[in-house]
């Protein structure tokens, strides 16, 4: 059974229903243990007070909140609780946007929306809803000790909701100033041209993370006692002519899918290298 991330109630106007809410991703990688270099023992991490200058329980452990010279503030996970919002255990709906208006730069989490229990008309009735009107719902709901403010929208037969980061939370400053350069119509054909030729519907399966099966590959290479086979990188020359770049690119492309045919192959394209994650 899996665990319940939040539990409490959908308010659209007057109207509200019980829902719950499941992660509805997790990320996946290869861990790894500190061990001692010497024996190859686990190391374990041990808190430590610098007043007593002696490791401590965790059961001995306080809240502090850094408060200057004064020192810190300790707060309880009782008065947290008695400072919760209302929406810590109702999800107000505070407007409808267009399902294309908030771009996913702001997209932090997903959570599925389920009913919690049997499927309440309203529940549906919302699903149904929004999908007619093409529209997603934007609310306020406190978990994980702070508010969010998430997105909700119709999927497959249920709802999905997405906490959403704050403005102040986006780091502007690292945006790239990028001033546009010239290029001519014969090179915007030729890039519209190859984006033509690997264009697809979108299939996740097809994707696969590649370093993390690497490691894998690594980990068991070592363990058999084989020499780690390492991975040949691709050398790519900078772009000097771009005209000839895109043609060449345009070439190495796959062909488009004849008209009537069913070449899956054809429209699928080339499978990219896998993303990169730290071990």
């Amino acid at each position: 059974m899996p665990s319940i991330s939040w539990k409490g109630t959908i308010s659209f106007g007057l109207v509200s229903f019980p829902v719950q809410l499941f992660a509805a991703a997790r990320a996946e990688t290869i861990h790894f243990h500190l061990l001692h270099k010497k024996d190859l023992s686990r190391v374990k991490q041990v808190w430590h007070c610098e007043e007593e200058d002696r490791p401590v329980e965790r059961s001995e452990m306080v809240k502090g909140y850094e408060a200057g010279e004064s020192g810190y503030v300790v707060v309880e996970d009782q008065e947290l609780k008695q400072v919760a919002p209302p929406t810590a255990s109702t999800m107000e709906i505070v407007q409808f946007v267009a399902s294309d208006e908030v771009d996913p730069i702001y997209f932090e989490s997903s959570y599925y929306v389920a009913p919690d229990g049997k499927t309440p008309k309203p529940y549906s009735l919302f699903v149904e809803a929004l999908k007619q009107s093409k529209q997603s719902a934007i609310a306020q709901l406190a978990m994980h000790n702070r508010e969010h403010v998430v997105l909700i929208r119709p999927f497959e037969k249920g709802l999905i909701l997405h906490t959403l980061y704050y403005v102040n939370e986006l780091n502007v400053d690292n945006r790239a100033d990028v001033q546009k350069a010239d290029f001519s119509s014969k090179e915007l054909a030729l890039a519209q041209s190859l984006i033509k030729h690997l264009t697809a519907p979108f299939d996740p399966e097809q994707f696969t993370d590649s370093y993390r099966t690497n490691v894998q590959r690594l980990i068991d290479e070592k363990r058999k006692g084989r020499k780690v086979t390492p991975i040949s990188q691709p050398r790519k020359a900078p772009v000097i002519d771009l005209m000839e770049a895109l043609q060449r690119s345009l070439k190495s492309a796959r062909p488009e899918k004849p008209a009537g045919k069913k070449a899956a192959s054809a429209t699928t394209p080339r499978k990219p290298p896998g993303r990169h994650r730290a071990a």
